[in-house]
């Protein structure tokens, strides 16, 4: 099960994991923006740094507004990670492995695109943006559950798992650089209430505050909540959750070879260089740093498995 149809699933579930994403990096933006004193318009520079496409959008807008930002990447086709360009692109490549899904996959991702198509034909106003976002993340979710519901659990799954929590690892640790670096307040304001609303955002755009207060109770603060997200192997899209998901799938498709892949062998080094130590430890070294020495190695071993399985032969 290697080479094109290998790479077709991993990508398909990757764009689709990145749709969903995407959305939950703009609803971060629009919670956190209204938190701050400052123009909302420069905070949505922050957030398409993060989100790694400030540099396109600057290439065709002249400057950077709310809306310009919002429109770029929730729905515009010049923007290949938008939203809309994300489940297009899964479709396409759902389509052309379409015998190696099931007919519920599919009718899924179908229904995703064409929902899709007709919520975002048009900028989306402000009133409207919660509704659409949370429509968008219903649906790729429903594909999510045909998966886990109705796939066998061979190498085509393993292959969809890859690419879902490779780009769920790196969203967690975007929107965790949302908030520490990039949208951090003045020194002075944290601690304060304004300071523990963007904390609470954070979890809200993983959909995590219901878990960590069932854990942690109302009273817990920024150490817990960045234990939470990187640390904790219960957190269904903490950095380690994902990594030890990617560790287990690697594993299968190794298929007690003796000699192990590389791409296993990067994310088992990943584990235990990054995801063993404390918090306290993490926010020593310096919560940015880290985070971005973390998408550096998903980036690298997202190019190693398209390696180790032959994507483009």
């Amino acid at each position: 099960m290697l080479g094109k149809t290998a790479n077709g699933l991993f990508w398909k579930f990757r764009y689709l994991e990145r749709a969903e994403n995407t959305a939950r990096l703009i609803e971060t933006g629009q919670r956190i923006a209204l938190t701050r004193l400052e123009s909302e318009d420069s905070e949505w520079i922050s957030v398409l740094q993060s989100a790694g496409v400030h540099a396109a959008y600057t290439a065709q807008n002249d400057e950077v507004t709310k809306d310009g930002a919002i429109d770029w990447m929730l729905r515009s086709r010049a923007n290949p990670s938008s939203v809309l360009s994300c489940i297009e692109t899964a479709r396409q490549n759902a389509r052309l492995v379409r015998t190696a899904l099931t007919g519920e996959v599919w009718e899924a991702t179908n229904a995703a695109y064409m929902e899709a198509r007709t919520l975002l034909s048009r900028r989306v106003t402000e009133r409207d943006l919660p509704k659409v976002l949370r429509s968008l993340r219903q649906h790729t979710a429903l594909v999510r559950g045909m998966t886990h519901g109705t796939m066998l659990r061979n190498e085509i799954y393993d292959f969809a798992r890859l690419g879902t929590f490779l780009e769920r690892a790196d969203n967690t640790a975007r929107i965790l650089d949302v908030k520490y670096y990039v949208l951090l307040p003045s020194a002075g304001a944290i601690g304060t209430s304004i300071d523990n609303v963007q904390w609470e955002t954070i979890l809200r755009a993983l959909s995590a505050r219901s878990g960590f207060r069932l854990e942690f109770g109302a009273g817990a603060g920024p150490r817990e909540i960045t234990h939470f997200l990187i640390l904790d192997k219960r957190m269904p899209r903490s950095l380690a959750f994902c990594a030890s998901k990617l560790a287990d799938n690697l594993r299968y498709l190794h298929g007690g070879q003796r000699k192990q892949m590389p791409s296993l062998k990067q994310v088992c080094a990943l584990e235990s260089k990054y995801l063993k130590h404390d918090v306290d430890a993490i926010f020593e070294y310096g919560l940015h740093e880290f985070v971005q020495e973390i998408l550096n190695e998903l980036a690298q071993i997202a190019r190693q498995i398209e390696i180790d399985f032959r994507f483009y032969e």
